[in-house]
């Protein structure tokens, strides 16, 4: 009797030492919920969600390449050579102004400091003789294997929606990777689509294995 108590404590202890282990597994090359920290905190949320941003401003070439890409830092002072900083700073500058008598100062964001530092802009976002401009080291989240060929112009062009593969983008305040991109997610939204159409439109998205991996 003692011996079976043994074993049923062992094997419980056991069992709920590998649910754990087992709700966490996942097959190779599966990095849903993958959300890396990135050099600058850009926040969709904001860009994408409040401001109301196109993805394609910023991702230019997913309409005309197979990459989506990176945005140039250039593309970021489009409007952050005027933007310095967020509303609320801004505001806490003019409030702290207004009670000291005194011209609000310029307001600049941490942040976007990192940004000016990156294409090498003194405090008054003119070029610093001298200092070269660094790339900012992005940290790529949606990672395809090397093996699989995917192609952003062939989705865009039907009209196929961003949220569709990368999830409610606009909510997120850090990009992380929505869906597991696995192979069968694939097929079997090409499957759906082929039923359904894309937003009316028929389509024939193809199932055949060299589409992809040729």
């Amino acid at each position: 009797m003692h011996g079976r108590l043994i074993t049923y404590v062992l094997a419980t202890a056991l069992g709920s030492s590998l649910v754990p282990l087992a709700m966490a597994w996942r097959a190779p090359g599966n990095n849903q919920g993958y959300e890396p920290v990135q050099p600058i905190a850009y926040s969709h949320r904001l860009h994408a969600g409040q401001l109301g941003l196109s993805c394609f401003y910023c991702h230019s070439s997913a309409e005309t390449s197979r990459y989506a890409s990176i945005p140039s830092a250039g593309v970021c002072t489009n409007c952050h050579q005027q933007v310095r900083a967020t509303a609320a700073v801004i505001t806490r500058e003019e409030e702290a102004a207004k009670r000291e008598k005194r011209e609000p100062r310029d307001s600049e964001s941490a942040e976007l400091r990192k940004l000016y530092d990156a294409l090498a802009l003194d405090a008054d976002l003119q070029p610093i003789k001298g200092q070269p401009q660094k790339p900012i080291a992005w940290t790529k989240v949606h990672v395809l294997p090397d093996f699989v060929y995917f192609d952003h112009r062939a989705h865009i062009t039907v009209g196929v929606a961003c949220q569709r593969c990368h999830g409610p983008i606009e909510t997120m305040e850090r990009v992380r990777q929505f869906e597991t991109l696995a192979m069968g997610w694939c097929v079997n939204c090409h499957r759906e689509v082929n039923e359904t159409g894309v937003n009316g439109r028929q389509v024939n998205a193809s199932i055949d294995c060299v589409t992809c991996h040729f």
